[in-house]
């Protein structure tokens, strides 16, 4: 091979190499659009979640403790800053299984039409909360995955953007709430 064939052989591995950085920092900037939009769903499902857990703590249809104690839950779940987000809604889910795990309490809510529809929706916002959080820390791993290559590390592939972290809280599934049966 002469020095034409050495000079088109590098050229097309330099092209190939740059090719693959360049297809490898479109992908990190996809996965990073799709984390913020799986973050702007998952504060859309929490904030429901928050906001039926009020409008339960207000219906009338709870002891007055308890609805103190689900609307302090609520509204430290919504006017939460971002850093202390997970502790507030991992609060709100811990008030919810101090309020909902009494058996009788949850038929008496269900007898209620009020409550029986009540209940149904807050089962299917914690459903949609924890499906939410689980597609947005799905979307950071992946995300994480890529980012720990050591090429895309030295190469600095993500720019200046931060490690996306998960979002961790206490969610178990609106059945361990004992309201799957709660739908109309």
């Amino acid at each position: 091979m002469g020095i034409n064939g050495w000079f088109v052989a590098v050229v097309a591995v330099a092209l190939a190499f740059g090719l693959y950085l360049s297809w490898t920092a479109g992908r990190i900037d996809r996965l990073h659009v799709r984390i913020a939009a799986a973050k702007a769903a998952l504060d859309a499902q929490l904030v429901r979640r928050a906001s039926v857990t009020l409008e339960l703590a207000t219906s009338g249809l709870l002891d007055p403790a308890t609805s103190v104690l689900l609307a302090g839950a609520a509204h430290e779940a919504r006017e939460a800053e971002p850093a202390e987000r997970e502790l507030a809604e991992s609060d709100l889910t811990r008030a919810l299984r101090a309020a909902l795990t009494e058996p009788e309490h949850l038929a008496a809510l269900r007898d209620d039409p009020g409550g029986a529809h009540l209940l149904a929706e807050l089962g299917a916002s914690m459903r949609r909360a924890a499906m939410a959080r689980r597609f947005h820390n799905d979307a950071v791993r992946a995300t994480q995955a890529v980012r720990r290559q050591r090429l895309v590390r030295y190469l600095r592939l993500a720019g200046h953007a931060p490690m996306p972290p998960t979002f961790e809280m206490d969610d178990p599934s609106a059945d361990g709430f004992g309201l799957e049966s709660a739908t109309l």
